[in-house]
């Protein structure tokens, strides 16, 4: 008999307790049979020791080890565990792949591997399948319903930049490949438990929502419409506790649209389609006949505001994702600073004269950092995500190119929501103002400006992070005081760079109605115009950057070349006020 050789198994409490040899020697006497019971202490047996070296002596001494497995073999119940998950991958499932590819798409976990640090994501309910079991055999529903089409864990993205405990999030993926992406009783089941996951432990969420809604055949369930699952409350609770990025590639309808409408950002491809409802809902509704591309399609739903960002394939909104989360990740140590003295040059000397003030949103910002969200929606402002010396910020700007800066209803909608964003989020704004007012007039107060504009007063009203504006060239009435949260003494710091002007409202209609009776007194031709020019320059004097500074209205007058080192010092003394009860982020 060899150390380690099995003497003897105890029972006890129904579990066994194998007694092994601790030396090496001949067998004696064994004092109990099977089935005695045997007292704590009892002697069970006897090993008459062989001469031992010295080697043996001192292993004896040792703890018993257990004989090693056979080399080359699994135990059973391994193999089956490792059987069972093989259909869940995509190399088990050839012809599916191939097929998604064909139509130049990648699987949900091909995604999903794009998006996590390399071999951190851990799958949750991999061996779900769809509740079937009354009509489809074990082996189909095995084969062809793996994790019921929704692919759900937690990854580490962006750990390189953040390290990846800080870096956690929920991802989320319908299956397109499994009966359509549709929602099942076993996914919903997965997916309120992610989303449990997510609130509890406060970890951002990524939500890949291709897929057709709910699901009909589902027969395991006794429910007649399932209209009590909690998926949908549960995923709107995350509105402004935690990032919710929704991707989009293919057609996505009805129930995975309704969950991918509450994320606070909407990346799709070019090549998408999102509605509340599908081909078949729409006709089944008597509202005619479509095909699916009909429904939705990215071009439309990027104009009305509903896709934040457009790309062209699943591989640049996996990227878009990223760059999206590590805002909410951080500060960054490595960055690249533009060229300041640039800024001097965007604004033209030519005061009438119209220019892009995203040329000043990346003269601020660090080079290569700006994400700009909602870019073909609401064009009188600009809304981007970016980082001025590693710091994450959120950047508003005037767009002097559309309705030469004006505010609609489109622009405030589209002002006010990114700015829930940023404070829900906790960070900092800056805004790059250049507007000459509201829009006003009869087609203008048609579409509810009076509400829509307002919107932004109250946004702004409700921040708990810190506020800067830079004035660029104009500054006039109610739309600048929007865009200064509400005030031009609300912001940690409100300055102007030397071709900003203000005024209660441009200054050509101020002279025009303020100035009625003297240019009507004057006879119509060149007189009546010089007069006006003069009063105009008069104003325009008055109103400027330098002269608001005299009488304290504004902070300073800054060279453009110094905005960047002002935008940096305010980051470093200004503070975010904790969040005090819930932020919720509008999703319009």
């Amino acid at each position: 008999m060899q150390v380690g050789d099995l003497l003897v198994i105890l029972e006890a409490m129904k579990m066994e307790h194998e007694v092994r040899a601790a030396v090496a020697g001949r067998l004696g006497e064994v004092f109990f049979a099977a089935g005695e019971l045997v007292e704590s202490g009892a002697l069970l047996t006897r090993i008459e020791p062989l001469r031992a070296t010295a080697a043996q002596s001192a292993s004896a001494t040792a703890p018993v080890q257990m004989p090693p497995p056979a080399s080359g073999s699994l135990r059973a119940d391994l193999q089956r565990t490792l059987d069972r998950h093989a259909p869940t991958q995509d190399a088990s499932r050839a012809e599916a792949v191939a097929r998604r590819h064909a139509l130049g798409l990648r699987t949900a976990r091909e995604n999903i591997t794009d998006l996590c640090d390399e071999d951190s994501f851990m799958e949750y309910g991999a061996l779900a399948v769809a509740a079937q079991r009354s009509r489809r055999s074990e082996e189909d529903l095995v084969r062809n319903t793996p994790a019921d089409g929704m692919v759900t864990g937690i990854g580490s993205i962006n750990g390189a930049l953040f390290g990846p405990e800080a870096c956690r999030a929920v991802v989320m993926a319908y299956d397109a490949t499994v009966l359509a992406g549709t929602q099942g009783m076993r996914n919903h089941q997965k997916t309120d438990r992610m989303l449990g996951i997510a609130l509890q432990n406060k970890l951002p969420l990524v939500l890949f929502a291709e897929g057709g809604g709910g699901r009909p055949g589902d027969t395991d369930m006794p429910i007649v419409a399932g209209l009590h699952v909690g998926t949908f409350a549960s995923f709107a609770r995350l509105n402004g506790r935690v990032p919710v990025v929704g991707i989009v590639a293919g057609r996505c309808f009805a129930g995975n649209a309704a969950l991918l409408g509450c994320c606070d950002v909407i990346i799709a491809t070019r090549g998408s389609n999102i509605g509340m409802g599908g081909p078949a809902m729409v006709e089944g509704g008597g509202l005619g006949v479509f095909k699916p591309e009909q429904i939705g399609p990215a071009g439309v739903q990027h104009g009305n505001g509903v896709i934040d960002v457009l790309v062209d394939d699943e591989a640049r909104a996996v990227a878009a994702a990223q760059h999206y989360l590590s805002f909410f990740q951080g500060a960054i140590q490595s960055f690249t600073a533009p060229e300041a003295l640039a800024l001097r040059e965007v604004v033209p000397e030519n005061r009438l004269r119209v220019y892009d003030t995203r040329a000043a949103i990346d003269g601020i910002a660090d080079a290569g950092s700006v994400l700009a969200l909602r870019t073909g929606f609401g064009q009188g402002i600009h809304t981007a995500l970016a980082r001025i010396e590693g710091r994450p910020v959120g950047i508003l700007a005037n767009n002097p190119l559309h309705l030469g800066g004006a505010i609609d209803a489109d622009a405030a909608d589209k002002a006010a929501r990114f700015m829930q964003l940023c404070n829900a989020h906790g960070l900092p704004l800056v805004s790059l103002v250049d507007t000459p007012g509201f829009m006003v007039g009869p087609q203008t107060e048609a579409q509810a400006q009076v509400r829509h504009v307002s919107r932004m007063f109250i946004a702004a009203a409700h921040l708990r992070v810190p506020f800067f504006s830079v004035v660029l060239r104009k500054g006039y009435g109610l739309g600048a005081m929007a865009m200064t949260a509400g005030s031009f003494h609300a912001p940690a710091f409100n300055v102007a760079w030397p071709t900003g002007e203000f005024g209660a409202m441009g200054l050509e209609g101020a002279v025009k109605l303020g100035y009625r009776k003297e240019l009507e007194a004057q006879p119509e031709g060149p007189q009546r115009e010089a007069l006006y020019e003069t009063l105009v320059a008069q104003q325009y004097d008055k109103g400027s950057a330098l002269n608001m500074a005299t009488t304290l209205e504004i902070d300073a007058v800054i060279d453009p070349a110094q905005t960047r080192d002002w935008l940096v010092r305010g980051l470093q003394s200004a503070q975010t006020r904790p969040a005090n009860g819930e932020l919720a982020i509008d999703t319009w």
